[in-house]
């Protein structure tokens, strides 16, 4: 995930990011480097505990104090209304009970707070879903949880109301494993 073209797309979700911020998954801090100049502090989250060795070197050498706790997105244990942003970035995939975790990102959002996501998920080719169903089984299992199958457009509009997001393929990825959710949820005040 740390490849050129993944690092495009994380520039391009983060470049709207704001305020008190969330980040969901933050695994080895790979997003540090592309928040904009303004964001001075971030509570980072990651269910892991192993990942908080690798990110530390990342948060050490960035300009934004972290706030680097070990939890998973399914039970936050932040205040409503606390977060004018929350980031999440191929994270939503692994997520056991994502719509637990995507009613907690709605929940701790302010009113009118932004949920900024990039995800990849279920293609609308049924060609590719039919790879996707086959395979999922497999990747969840070498892959830490990830679903190839998740329909994420369907799983945020389920929680929110306002929603602003393109679908397509990554470049130099399988189909399978490169169907990409880009997007902007929005608390409705």
């Amino acid at each position: 995930m740390s490849d050129q073209s993944f690092a495009n797309y994380r520039r391009t979700v983060l470049a709207e990011v704001e305020g008190d911020v969330l980040e969901i998954g933050f695994g080895t801090g790979l997003n540090l480097s592309y928040y904009p100049e303004h964001i001075h502090k971030l509570v980072a989250i990651d269910a892991n505990p192993g990942v908080h060795k690798l990110a530390q070197k990342r948060i050490n050498t960035s300009s934004i104090t972290v706030d680097h706790r070990v939890l998973n997105g399914e039970h936050l244990p932040m205040s409503d209304g606390t977060f004018d942003s929350v980031v999440s970035t191929w994270t939503l995939c692994s997520i056991a009970n994502i719509d637990q975790a995507l009613q907690e990102i709605h929940r701790v959002l302010k009113p009118g707070g932004r949920f900024f996501f990039i995800e990849h998920g279920l293609s609308r080719d049924p060609q590719v879903q039919a790879w996707q169903n086959r395979l999922n089984p497999l990747q969840t299992i070498i892959a830490d949880g990830c679903h190839l199958n998740r329909n994420i457009r369907q799983l945020v509009e389920n929680q929110f109301s306002s929603v602003s997001l393109k679908e397509f393929y990554a470049d130099k990825t399988p189909k399978f494993l490169g169907y990409l959710y880009q997007g902007i949820a929005t608390k409705v005040a």
